[in-house]
């Protein structure tokens, strides 16, 4: 019995160098042909490296349910590699699907700080005006946030077009002193977009 056992044993290690040998036989043989296969689907070098290894590796790890006919393997070595590839290639499409719904300016830092600095800014502007008192906000936000005129501030509030104007003009004195010069500069600029269009 413990003969049978041992023969056994020596039966499985001949069988696993074989497979070695037929896996370094079939890597020599397939590896440029599988790479430059790869390669043509997709375009990139080390990605089609990758692709290629993944197939040997595949092919190590299902060996026993492969065929051993060398046409049934090196056919499992082409598909395993088209079948990454194609892979590779929908995830490319879905990744640029996506950034082409994306703003169109490219993602850089620089852009990317820019807005940020930007909605600090308008955040900013925003909370002074907030800090306004009541009648001076209303009258505020109506004028430089809404866009409307004096005469349209004044009917729609019944007051007299003179007490609008003061109330605007005391509110850009009270927001003078409650924001930074680079942000009451761009509040201005704000304030001359809205009069302008």
């Amino acid at each position: 019995m413990i003969l049978g056992e041992t023969k056994l044993k020596v039966n499985e290690k001949e069988l696993e160098a074989a497979s070695e040998l037929l896996l370094e036989s079939l890597y020599k043989s397939y590896y440029d042909r599988l790479l430059y296969y790869a390669w043509t689907i997709i375009h990139d070098k080390e990605v089609s490296r990758d692709f290629v290894q993944e197939a040997f590796i595949r092919y190590w790890d299902e060996r026993e349910r492969v065929s051993p006919n060398l046409i049934q393997i090196r056919n499992f070595l082409y598909v395993n590699v088209k079948n990454a590839c194609l892979k590779h290639l929908r995830h490319d499409k879905v990744v640029n699907k996506y950034i082409c719904l994306q703003d169109p300016e490219p993602a850089e830092e620089a852009v990317v700080l820019n807005k940020m600095i930007h909605a600090e800014v308008i955040g900013e502007i925003y909370a002074a005006i907030e800090s306004l008192p009541e009648r001076c906000r209303r009258i505020s936000k109506m004028g430089y946030l809404e866009g409307l005129k004096n005469q349209e501030i004044a009917n729609e509030l019944g007051i007299s077009i003179n007490t609008v104007r003061t109330q605007k003009k005391r509110a850009i004195e009270l927001l003078r002193t409650r924001l930074s010069p680079e942000n009451f500069l761009t509040l201005i600029l704000l304030i001359r977009h809205f009069n302008n269009n």
